[in-house]
């Protein structure tokens, strides 16, 4: 069953798409790519999203305490991912994320996914997007934060990492994928 979760979210490892990743496969759609430049592009500026995937709602919408908010959380649980502390990062992710991935999948994937890009060298953040809803999930507030990232071994892999602002307040991570 877990093998068929991770074949269902149609990426090929070393891919490994966690959490919203799987919802955006199965639903056709690809999570934001980064630009060339670092810095964020305004909500207004994003691509559209297809007509059925895209709630009216999330048209030109931009929240920048939220959007620094869910970046800070994701960047945190990032580090978690540098030092090697799988169990803390899966700890410390979502209620979305523990559900769609076991502990025991994420322990034994993780490693399959960032051993073979070496050790960190550094992170810049490449773009924010805030929604209010995802398809397939409910409504909420969410941030899918975008980081270019230097691995000794792979200087120009691409960390996506989308956040939820769960009930008691606090961002926490629901996906993660990285390439």
């Amino acid at each position: 069953m877990r093998n068929a979760r991770v074949t269902m979210m149609s990426f090929r490892l070393p891919l490994l798409a966690l959490g919203l990743a799987a919802a955006f496969a199965a639903q056709g759609q690809s999570q934001p790519k980064p630009k060339a430049a670092a810095a964020p592009r305004p909500a207004a500026q994003q691509p559209a999203a297809p007509a059925a995937a895209a709630a009216p709602a999330n048209a030109g919408i931009s929240n920048p305490e939220f959007e620094k908010a869910g970046q800070t959380a994701a960047h945190a649980w990032l580090l978690l991912l540098d030092r090697k502390d799988w169990g803390t990062a899966w700890d410390t992710s979502g209620a979305v994320f523990r559900q769609n991935v076991p502990l025991g999948t994420w322990m034994d994937n993780v490693p399959k996914l960032r051993d073979p890009f070496g050790a960190f060298i550094e992170r810049k953040p490449a773009e924010v997007v805030y929604k209010k809803t995802l398809a397939g999930r409910p409504d909420a507030d969410y941030v899918t934060a975008i980081f270019v990232t230097k691995f000794d071994k792979k200087p120009d892999a691409v960390e996506t990492v989308t956040t939820m602002r769960e009930p008691d307040g606090r961002w926490r991570v629901m996906g993660y994928q990285a390439k």
